[in-house]
């Protein structure tokens, strides 16, 4: 990493195309003057405390900051609850029969839920959960389709599970017997059912009624519960515990360089606020937008922007359960004018697959609604950028591309739609508050030019640490160059103009469509099957998900006997990983090869596997047993994928 060079970098920067906000946009929008950049930076403690100061807090802090680098503490010694800041202080308000929640299943189901809708609802759902004895201590499971009830089972959970203690076994799963995916009905409960027999502390299981009266469902007797049912009979109000700004908030697994997935902690305050101010100041939001982050609940990006910032803004949200091309490419076209969506955060992943499938589908649809486009979850390619402000924006809608990962919690390197003058494929600069910083290996500081990012001050929403792990949280995040300086992991460049440009992870982690997985995860997958020796996983590039998985695979002994095509072998390998992980981290590639590249040491040569699987010339094979191996390999893979 210390010459991190790019093959397609330099034409970046030479990006000369930019784009001002429209004047009718700035004069509307909620920031509209550069000096809260200056701002920010005089006083970033009394900065943060303006913004934490919009929520509603039942004691207020005593103290901004307490730093001990690494560990941080936000607004110590106050308190607040998420789910009151997300529903009750709206009820008490003018937004009490506004829509909160405005959703679309892909059959083209439709439900609307008001801020007092859904205040009754996760009032009713925590006095089950206090009903079937949850309580301090307990963990909640969630495995639901991204339907109204996973944002109740949420905000539940926050209203009324004081201190949780997420190192115990789980002891309530909510699910769904179904869900949908391009026209079939995925049986969630069955594959929830297969997982909770490994899982003996799960006493109950909460079922949502989504696949219908048709769909077959077993019911464990004394364990399952049948969502409807249990809603009946539960008292439409619940007072909310009173939360520590430091009590964890939840914890999200993510993909570590080892394979190991790391629980990235939570906590109450800081994430609330940061959620907060960035949904509201990077998103612009009014009170008439209805606004649609297209995300998953499930990865961070649908729990900070689907969920907590748009809510605690008291936002109307969109939320779609199907797929962009399901029943045809213009379904996500035909939801903005269906419903006068007037943001749309979407991933460049998407948009690369909109263009793949042709401008047709767009025009098909008045998309005027429209004010405000977002991209996230990786760099977006200035051609991308351009045909989504042109196609889909119209020349109108400023295009606000978001950094940021599951450990900062919320935005850090995004435009101000009402300020900043954009560039196609730029982050362009920190949210304000935030101080991000180019660095070389040795932790100098580079102006202009490339080498590693790295965030220099303590923010909000950043993680608390690695659940169970304080070790390498530490090493992981602080120890590069002093445990005041948190390394990102990502590789980017600064123009002459003070412009960010991101350019990914640079670490052994696949970043498929924005989800970052890693290759160890996918590895312990496959060798997980009973066919399977051994497996190494690398990432190869992708038109449209920027990265594609690619597994090589050795096969036991006997299993390629011929009784089944490899073919047949492949695809029960992919749905075996999808199974063990999701279906994000399905392989687009398997071969099958008697034997990995390793060296004499019997290291596996990931390296040369990239190599094969990117089309490039082998690289330095001096170390390597058997360097035949490897040319027999590489010519197998370009026979089979070429």
């Amino acid at each position: 990493m210390a010459d991190l060079k790019h093959p397609e970098l330099e034409d970046l920067l030479r990006e000369d195309r930019a784009f001002a906000p429209p004047a009718d946009f700035q004069a509307r929008a909620n920031v509209a003057d550069p000096s809260i950049y200056a701002e920010a930076e005089r006083d970033p403690e009394a900065f943060w405390g303006r913004l934490a100061g919009e929520l509603e807090w039942s004691r207020g802090w005593d103290r901004v900051l307490d730093w001990q680098p690494p560990h941080a503490k936000w607004f110590v010694g106050g308190k607040l609850n998420a789910s009151v800041n997300c529903l009750d202080r709206h009820v008490r308000g003018a937004r009490r029969n506004k829509a909160a929640l405005v959703w679309e299943g892909e059959p083209g189901d439709r439900r609307t839920l008001t801020y007092f809708d859904l205040y009754r609802q996760v009032s009713a759902f925590a006095n089950v959960l206090k009903g079937l004895g949850i309580k301090k201590g307990d963990r909640v499971g969630m495995y639901l389709p991204l339907i109204p009830e996973l944002v109740i089972s949420m905000l539940a959970c926050a209203r009324s599970l004081r201190d949780r203690m997420n190192d115990m076994k789980a002891s309530l799963l909510i699910t769904a017997d179904g869900g949908y995916r391009r026209g079939q009905i995925v049986p969630l409960k069955q594959v929830a059912d297969e997982a909770v027999a490994d899982v003996p502390s799960i006493k109950n299981v909460v079922v949502i009624q989504r696949g219908g009266q048709g769909m077959p469902v077993h019911i464990k007797e004394g364990r399952d519960h049948w969502y409807h049912r249990l809603m009946q009979e539960a008292p439409l109000a619940c007072d909310a515990e009173p939360m520590d700004a430091e009590d964890m908030l939840y914890i999200l697994y993510t993909s570590g360089t080892t394979g190991k997935p790391k629980g990235i902690v939570h906590t109450t305050g800081g994430y609330l606020v940061g959620t907060y101010a960035t949904a509201k100041l990077v998103f612009d939001l009014r009170d008439d937008d209805v606004y649609w982050c297209t995300a998953d609940i499930g990865w961070v990006t649908g729990h900070s922007y689907v969920v907590y910032g748009p809510l605690a803004n008291g936002a109307t949200v969109f939320m779609y359960e199907g797929a962009p091309d399901w029943p045809q490419k213009d379904r996500f076209w035909a939801l903005i004018e269906r419903y006068g969506i007037t943001i749309l955060y979407t991933a460049p992943t998407a948009i690369r697959a909109f263009m793949r499938w042709g401008t047709e589908w767009p025009r098909r649809h008045d998309l005027s609604s429209l004010r405000l486009l977002g991209s996230v979850g990786e760099p977006i390619n200035p051609e991308a950028w351009i045909w989504y402000y042109h196609f889909i924006g119209g020349d109108r809608c400023p295009v606000v591309d978001t950094w940021w990962q599951t450990e900062t919690g919320a935005i850090m390197i995004t435009p101000l739609p009402g300020v900043t003058t954009l560039k196609p494929g730029s982050a362009t600069r920190p949210f304000p508050g935030i101080s991000a910083e180019i660095r070389n290996e040795r932790g100098d500081a580079i102006e202009v030019g490339g080498g590693l990012l790295a965030l220099t001050r303590p923010w909000p929403a950043m993680l608390r640490g690695i659940y169970g792990d304080p070790r390498r949280y530490v090493q992981q995040y602080w120890s590069k160059w002093g445990s005041g300086v948190y390394v990102t992991g990502d590789g980017a460049k600064r123009d002459a103009d003070g412009y960010f440009w991101l350019l990914g992870r640079v670490d052994d982690v696949i970043n498929v469509a924005g989800h970052r997985i890693g290759t160890m995860e996918v590895e312990s997958a496959l060798v997980d099957h009973p066919s399977v020796a051994e497996a190494a996983v690398v990432g190869r590039a992708h038109e449209i998900k920027g990265q594609a998985i690619a597994a090589f695979v050795t096969l036991k002994d006997g299993v390629a006997d011929g009784t089944r095509s490899t073919k047949d072998i492949a695809n029960e390998l992919k749905e075996h990983v999808v199974k063990k992980i999701g279906a994000i981290a399905r392989p687009d590639d398997i071969l099958f090869t008697p034997d990995l590249p390793k060296t004499r040491s019997g290291k596996i040569m990931r390296r040369l596997l990239r190599d094969i699987a990117e089309g490039k010339a082998l690289g330095d094979m001096t170390t390597l047993a058997d360097s035949a191996a490897v040319e027999k390999l590489k010519a197998n893979y370009e026979e089979e994928y070429g």
